[in-house]
């Protein structure tokens, strides 16, 4: 992907003394008394803001929090929360300035925090006179915020459009490397892990990925409606009879390209869904109708492990089994090792996903973790992000 890099900009003299504009993603999780609980967004966003005040720039940031209603402020929306962590964490005074869109007083050294930008009537829909009033602030757009990459926003698309010059920043121009390497330009085989309850959600994921992968690991429910296409018995287990078809179809393209989706041999059963559950290893033909499959056996996680073992390139999505529960995180906790200790170029993303990689302690060993929730999915269900069109588009001139 050719796009212009604001370190590249930076590091060539080009911000001293500049307005730069970053969007970033500081939309954190708060308790019922308006206290952040978990600050991993805002730290993330430091190094982009620190590249910009090292470089001279006057720097103004601007992030969304929540669902506010556009026009409608209410004290539970405001970035205040936001604006004293980030001041703590970057020890320096932290100006939040309302009412910004018609003119930010801001010096070259200085650094302000924007209110929500989902406050500004018109953000969502991308409307034009907002966007270019949000251009005029600025003579450099940073966009840092990937979670957002796949929404067309004022904040996020429309300034992009109009600022003098649009970028990307560090994390969203790692997020744009990673996914280049490992779906543009694959190292093969490459490998695809989708798990998850439903198909439904990751029908077209899965068939996108069909068209391109060499080998495709289902998990989860999604796992159990392709063993039910494939003929199995699957019990009370968690499945979408309605999309047989389609996930016939799925293994149907990928033998067609001389790939396949592999059928688990043997699963971890349970007659109730409990952590304290007892636990039974079955053969994938032996599965009773009172069985719920709750895991990959493990005969099916060494196939599996020794196979991502070989890959060139990883994408993960999804635990295949219910890890949370003792007892059913065999099959998640095997792919994750195999993952760490593979000399492929591995691509994660996914709350759940997410978890399992905290939970297993393999952060280090995974090439890029992906901080973008949606935006992710879309990348992988095949569709050009805004956020990455755009850029694109301007760094072509």
């Amino acid at each position: 992907m050719n796009f212009i890099r604001f370190s590249d900009l930076c590091t060539s003299g080009k911000v001293a003394g500049r307005r730069v504009f970053i969007r970033a993603d500081m939309n954190v999780p708060l308790d019922d008394s308006g206290h952040i609980t978990e600050d991993t967004r805002i730290r993330a966003s430091i190094p982009c803001i620190r590249m910009a005040l090292e470089a001279g720039a006057a720097v103004m940031v601007t992030s969304h929090l929540g669902r506010p209603v556009e026009g409608e402020f209410k004290p539970a929306d405001s970035l205040a929360p936001v604006a004293r962590r980030l001041g703590e964490l970057m020890g320096r005074e932290m100006a939040l300035v309302t009412n910004w869109v018609d003119g930010v007083d801001v010096k070259p050294g200085q650094l302000v925090l924007l209110e929500n930008c989902r406050l500004n009537k018109g953000e969502k829909k991308n409307d034009e006179t907002l966007a270019r009033k949000m251009a005029a602030l600025c003579d450099i757009f940073v966009h840092d915020a990937f979670g957002t990459a796949h929404r067309a926003e004022a904040s996020t698309y429309g300034i992009a459009q109009y600022a003098p010059i649009a970028c990307a920043g560090p994390l969203l121009a790692a997020e744009m490397d990673a996914i280049s390497k490992a779906l543009s330009s694959p190292r093969r085989p490459l490998v695809a892990i989708v798990a998850g309850s439903k198909v439904s959600t990751k029908l077209t994921i899965l068939k996108a990925l069909a068209a391109n992968v060499d080998q495709l690991i289902v998990g989860g429910g999604i796992a159990n409606t392709f063993m039910l296409a494939a003929g199995l018995n699957i019990g009370k287990s968690l499945a979408e009879p309605g999309l047989l078809q389609e996930a016939l179809a799925v293994m149907q393209a990928m033998k067609a390209r001389g790939a396949a989706v592999p059928i688990p041999t043997d699963v971890v059963c349970a007659k109730t869904f409990a952590a304290d559950a007892r636990a039974t290893v079955k053969a994938a033909t032996d599965v009773a109708d009172d069985d719920l499959i709750l895991d990959i056996g493990p005969e099916t996680a060494k196939k599996l492990a020794a196979q991502l073992k070989q890959a060139g390139t990883i994408v993960w999505n999804g635990p295949v089994g219910v890890f949370e529960f003792a007892a059913f995180e065999n099959g998640t906790r095997e792919i994750a090792r195999a993952i760490a200790e593979s000399s492929a170029f591995s691509l994660a993303g996914g709350g759940d996903t997410l978890a399992a990689i905290a939970k297993y302690g393999i952060e280090k060993q995974v090439g890029y973790i992906s901080t973008g929730g949606g935006a992710f999915l879309e990348v992988l269900e095949g569709k050009t992000l805004p956020a990455f069109e755009i850029l694109q588009k301007r760094a072509a001139g």
